[in-house]
Order: structure tokens, then sequence, then C-alpha cells
């Protein structure tokens, strides 16, 4: 479109590659989330714009040489989401693939102000699965056999199943079976956020057995109860420290 007018009446920064969380943007439209991708080469009246010293950043990491579908955890922190908590009571089923070259760190937790409690986490290259429904804390473990590891830096897909007072968690296909012995304590009575890669020190997480975050990839996260499944975008977290989302390192790198 032509126009008489030859310039542009805003003041402010320039925000590149998305906006805060408290912006209002005037003539936008309804734009909520980032640009899951690269930008390289920005001019700005015909000089490249250096983004050596940026004012503020947020959520953003290098440009990969071959990058893959998924989240990166880069090991310092973790993804927050369901702000105003998850509930998981007497059935959840949890599902996603990850992978990694560490030995130990927290995939996933889910916890309360009393013990009740859901948890994932690698330890010892080892999956666990817990579950406590105010009885006291069961653990369901995978391990995998002979010289396969969990740990190599491949994809790995989890599904761990609580159905009342039954347990299964499930590693590429390998099912682990546990039966929590409180079978009158069916219901895991949370409220406090889903916690993904880690949690904050100051948050109680009453099945994670420890504290190291998570370092690789994750991605198809989803809770599902009964007929509902809940597809979980990490750019949508409340809480981003050390993840960023839409974009993993190739293998290698």
């Amino acid at each position: 479109v032509i126009g008489s007018s030859n310039t542009l009446d805003v003041e402010g920064k320039l925000y590149l590659g998305g906006l805060p969380s408290d912006y209002t943007a005037k003539k936008l439209g309804n734009v909520t989330y980032s640009v899951p991708g690269c930008i390289e080469k920005v001019n700005l009246n015909n000089k490249l714009l250096g983004r050596e010293s940026p004012l503020s950043i947020h959520a953003v990491s290098s440009c990969y040489a071959a990058a893959q579908e998924g989240t990166f955890f880069d090991g310092t922190g973790f993804a927050a989401l369901a702000e105003d908590g998850y509930k998981v009571r007497s059935d959840v089923i949890i599902t996603f693939q990850f992978r990694t070259t560490s030995q130990n760190g927290v995939l996933l937790g889910i916890s309360s102000a009393k013990v009740d409690a859901v948890g994932l986490e690698i330890v010892n290259g080892k999956v666990l699965f817990h579950v406590n429904n105010g009885a006291g804390r069961v653990t369901a473990t995978y391990e995998p056999a002979g010289a396969a590891s969990l740990c190599d830096g491949k994809w790995h897909k989890v599904l761990a199943n609580k159905s009342k007072h039954h347990m299964v968690l499930t590693v590429d296909g390998n099912a682990v079976r546990v039966e929590n012995p409180y079978v009158r304590s069916t219901a895991a009575d949370t409220d406090d956020p889903i916690y993904v890669g880690g949690y904050p020190a100051n948050v109680k997480q009453n099945c994670l057995t420890i504290q190291d975050p998570f370092h690789g990839c994750m991605r198809n996260l989803q809770l599902i109860k009964g007929q509902s499944a809940e597809v979980f975008d990490f750019s949508e977290s409340f809480i981003l420290l050390g993840v960023f989302p839409h974009s993993c390192p190739g293998a290698g790198q």
C-alpha cells in the first residue's frame, strides 16, 4: 500500500523474535508466541544491527547446524507449566520423549503442600517413576538390559501410567508394573505446577530423589486423564530457565 507518510511515530525498544509477556502490541494482532527459528543479518537504516550486547534477552540460544524437533534443556534450569496447579488425583498418564547423555536428571515433578506427588527422574541411567497417594512413596524402576543405555543421545519414549494404586512404567515399549501396597489410598491430591527438567530450590518435590537439572532434549509431552489428552507446549511455560523451546541441537552438537 502506497501512502504519503514517510516516518513512523514509534518509540521504545526494538524487540526481535518476540515480545515480553506484559507488552501490549497496538497493531500486530493476536501475537502470543515468539519465532521458533533463527534470525540473522538484521539491518536497521541500512546498518547491520549488533546483537552482542542486548538490553535484555529471554529464552534465546545459538542456532544449530543440524536441528531436531523438540525443546533443549541446557542443564541449568527448568520449565514450569500449569501455573494454577495440576491435579493428578486417581488417574493420569504422562508420556513424552527424551534424549540425553547424562546419567542423572529430573524429568518431571508434580507435588503438593502435603506428601501427595508424582515424579519421574533418571538416576544412574535408570528411569524412576514415583507415586505418593498420601500413605507413602512407591517406585517403579526401569533399568535397560545388557549393553543398552538410556543416556546414549538417542530418543527414548516414556509412558508413566498411574491408575489408583496401580502403576505401569513403560520405556521404549518395555513395561514395569508395580502395585501400590497402600490400596485404600488411591488419589494423589496434588495442586502444584508441573515442573519439567528441574525445579526451584524453594519448592519441595515429594516424589523426586535428586535435584540435578535435566541436560538434553524433550518433545511431545502429554498428560492424559480419561479421554482427555493435554498437550503441553514449552513455549507457553510461565517460567523458562535454561530451556529453549522448538529446537534441539542435532546429535553430536
